[in-house]
């Protein structure tokens, strides 16, 4: 096998990097349509990202997929987010809130993280359709 240099090397590690970061959050993503309080857009539009940098094949299967394709195209065109999309993640998000608010052990866990759900949901509303 021939050596390659330290530039080429670093390259392959870097593109390594960006495959690996793809299909963790692709991974995460499609667990979060089913586990509550764990976002699904947030992490399909890091994969996709990643992917453009790692994985051209999970990029272009991403930005053709049915349900993942708008969304990605969406923001990459214009940083928006559909209505829909904001409306799910909001509900999701109320629901989160409150289960978290029934089993957390304690009430400042469930505080922080209705704190964080509501900063996240405050700038998803404030993204263009």
């Amino acid at each position: 096998m021939p050596h390659l240099g330290l530039e080429q090397e670093i390259s392959l590690n870097v593109r390594w990097f960006w495959w690996l970061l793809a299909y963790v959050s692709l991974g995460l993503g499609i667990i979060g349509i089913v586990v509550p309080g764990l976002p699904t857009v947030p992490f399909i539009l890091l994969s996709a990202f990643a992917a453009a940098r790692g994985s051209e094949k999970l990029r272009t299967w991403l930005a053709s997929h049915q349900t993942f394709g708008p969304m990605i195209r969406d923001w990459e065109s214009n940083g928006s987010v559909s209505r829909r999309a904001k409306w799910a993640a909001t509900i999701t998000m109320v629901l989160s809130g409150a289960l978290m608010w029934l089993v957390s052990p304690k009430w400042w866990m469930a505080a922080v993280g209705c704190g964080v759900m509501l900063v996240v949901g405050t700038w998803l509303w404030m993204r263009p359709e």
